[in-house]
This record gives C-alpha cells, sequence and structure tokens, in this order.
C-alpha cells in the first residue's frame, strides 16, 4: 500500500527540524547502504549518532506517535530510528534498489524486518528541482515529491529511486517500520475498514452495528497480529 500522510509535522516542528538541519555535518550517505544499494546511492546523511540527529529523532517519533493515520495504516510493532538525508551538489540521487529485508537496532542486538519504508520530507517542492521519489508498484511507476512535513508509506519490497537534483537541495527523513501485521493485503484491509469505522462513528455514533464491526476490526487484528 502506498499511502500519503499529511502535517505529519506541524509548522512549529517543522521549523524546528529545519534550524537544526542547518547546523548539523553531513557525511556520504553509503555508510548505511547495503552492498547493492551503495553501488548507486550518491547522497549526504546525518551521522546517526550526532548532536542534531538524535534531537531529529525524537521530534520524529514524537510526531508519529500522535497521528492515528500512521498507526492505523502501519500498526507498527518496531520502528526503526529515523534517518536524515540531503541530496544537493554532485552527491543528488539514488539510483533503482530495494531496501534491505532486514536491519539492527543500534547497538545491533535486535534485528527488524522492513516490512514498510518511509519518506517524510523536509523541503517543499518549490525549493529544489527534480529529486521525486520514484516507486515502482503494480500501477507503473509512481513519482512522489510532498510538501515539507508530509510522509509516503510504502512497501518495503519495492524497487524505487530517487531522481537527480538539478537546483537547490533536497532534505528528507527516511525510516522503516516492522509491523504487527506481516502481510500487507491483511494490512490494507485492516487500514480500510477503520477508515470505514471512523466514517460510520461520525455519522451514527456508537450504533450497534458499529460496535459489531469494530469488534470484528479487533478480532481480526487479533487474529493476524504478532507483537
Amino acid at each position: 500500500m502506498l499511502l500519503k500522510i499529511a502535517n505529519v509535522l506541524s509548522p512549529q516542528a517543522l521549523q524546528e527540524a529545519r534550524e537544526l538541519l542547518a547546523r548539523a555535518r553531513w557525511q556520504d550517505g553509503r555508510a548505511t547502504a547495503g552492498a547493492q544499494a551503495a553501488t548507486v546511492k550518491n547522497n549526504e546523511q546525518l551521522p546517526a549518532g550526532s548532536e542534531e540527529a538524535r534531537a531529529l529523532q525524537a521530534l520524529v517519533l514524537q510526531a508519529l506517535e500522535k497521528h492515528p493515520l500512521f498507526f492505523s495504516a502501519t500498526l507498527p510493532k518496531r520502528v526503526l530510528p529515523p534517518l536524515f538525508n540531503r541530496y544537493a551538489g554532485a552527491s543528488n540521487h539514488y539510483g533503482r534498489h530495494v531496501d534491505q529485508a532486514v536491519r539492527y537496532l543500534p547497538g545491533g542486538t535486535q534485528r527488524v524486518r522492513t516490512d514498510i519504508s518511509c519518506t517524510l520530507f523536509l523541503s517543499d517542492p518549490g525549493e529544489y528541482e527534480g529529486g521525486e521519489l520514484v516507486i515502482a508498484d503494480t500501477y507503473g511507476e509512481q513519482r512522489i515529491k510532498f510538501e515539507a512535513g508530509d510522509l509516503v508509506l510504502y512497501p518495503g519490497t519495492s524497487v524505487h529511486s530517487v531522481e537527480p537534483v538539478t537546483r537547490g537541495e533536497r532534505l528528507a527523513s527516511f525510516f522503516w517500520i516492522e509491523s504487527m501485521v506481516r502481510s500487507s493485503e491483511q494490512r490494507r484491509l485492516l487500514y480500510e475498514m477503520d477508515m470505514s469505522l471512523m466514517q460510520l462513528r461520525a455519522a451514527h455514533g456508537e450504533s450497534d452495528a458499529v460496535v459489531q464491526l469494530t469488534g470484528s476490526y479487533h478480532n481480526l487484528l487479533r487474529m493476524w497480529a504478532d507483537t
């Protein structure tokens, strides 16, 4: 499921993030790429242990925890700490690749399956040219270039790339999620059911039918979830 979640970061949080990024020191982005991805990756990245990266991680994770649509769409079991990249100048693109299936939490003690890939845009489209996130799915290539503060979720199995940035700089956060529900088809069904329940609840309140359907949602989640 490819899904846009708008306004993940408030204007205040986005301003704070931009201030942190403005004073950050960048390194070669290939430091965190797998063997195949490293051959096509040409961008810059914040060192994960830097003061700015830790502050930005806390900012993004706090915003995600407050967003009900994010939880409904991902049903997160584990969220890898967000990373941050920059595309500008000579370090301006990322060729076609697939993300690693398994990554490690900091310290290397716990493995995380990358069911869902996430990109949170931190630059507005008018600040740079190019830089589209291109995701291949069953409907063809989807070209993504959202407003600052917006997030795109897409399957970790997707072949994707970032087009060359030819003017300005493209700043973003990227991270991965291991979902409680491994199957993308089951996650989609639960998400669509949850959205329909919200609409029914708004229109009819806690009617008997809404209560029954809510029970069905939770029973499906109970059947499929691995916590």
